[in-house]
């Protein structure tokens, strides 16, 4: 499929600017080159469903920039399951003061990370395989995050499990969802694994209006050792 760069250049930029995304053309260019390299790994291994150019600068590119105005400056990022790069490959590019671990369970997937992170000339980041509930529990990486963020299609208490371990006491877990109507059901969650939520910040992404909610999460305590738990509990058995 070709795609025509300068068209693609022109959508991202008119999107973020309606969105009130400030972002230098030589970022959106960054950004325009990791698409098209996306959607040539796309054509043999399985990264996205989304490759048409507009749906890519709503869906992908715009969506994952909302959550950059919750990172503060000179962060330690952790991105779980990262897959085909969102929201941690837009947000490295965007906030290149701050360095960003992007973990992937999928050996393929953490491949093509790289890959992209090596041609693309973007020095703040680096993928790594592994399982976030082998990960959390490791000391190299359990509470040792400022940020972590997850775009993730699973219910916000799995999230939680997966994902507050990885986050120092004070620093904030940014849950992208569709929508923002697991609150009530994510209560226990955060009591247990010491989170609290901080802010709720819904947007819309183009003219169609489609929501999204960041939930913005602050770690409040420490998480209980025995978090996450294995054999694929968060999901199965959600607290």
């Amino acid at each position: 499929m070709f795609y025509n760069i300068y068209n693609m250049f022109n959508l991202l930029k008119d999107n973020l600017i309606k969105s009130e995304i400030q972002i230098e053309d030589k970022k959106i260019n960054t950004l325009v080159d990791f698409f098209h390299f996306l959607v040539e790994f796309n054509a043999h291994t399985n990264l996205t469903r989304i490759t048409s150019e507009e749906d890519a600068v709503k869906k992908h590119f715009t969506d994952s920039l909302f959550g950059a105005r919750f990172i503060p400056k000179n962060s330690k990022v952790c991105d779980i399951g990262s897959g085909g790069g969102f929201p941690s490959i837009p947000l490295s590019v965007y906030c290149e003061d701050s360095s960003f671990t992007l973990v992937d369970s999928t050996g393929k997937k953490v491949d093509f990370l790289n890959s992209a992170i090596e041609k693309l000339g973007i020095n703040n980041a680096r993928a790594i395989q592994g399982r976030a509930e082998e990960m959390g529990q490791d000391a190299k990486f359990r509470e040792r995050f400022d940020v972590v963020t997850a775009r993730a299609v699973a219910s916000l208490p799995t999230l939680l499990e997966y994902c507050l371990p990885f986050v120092k006491v004070g620093g904030l877990f940014l849950a992208y969802k569709t929508s923002g109507e697991e609150l009530e059901e994510s209560k226990n969650a955060l009591k247990v694994l010491g989170g609290k939520i901080k802010d709720c910040f819904s947007y819309s992404l183009g003219d169609k209006g489609e929501s999204r909610t960041i939930f913005v999460i602050e770690k409040i305590a420490s998480t209980p050792p025995k978090y996450p738990r294995g054999q694929g509990k968060p999901r199965s058995k959600p607290l």
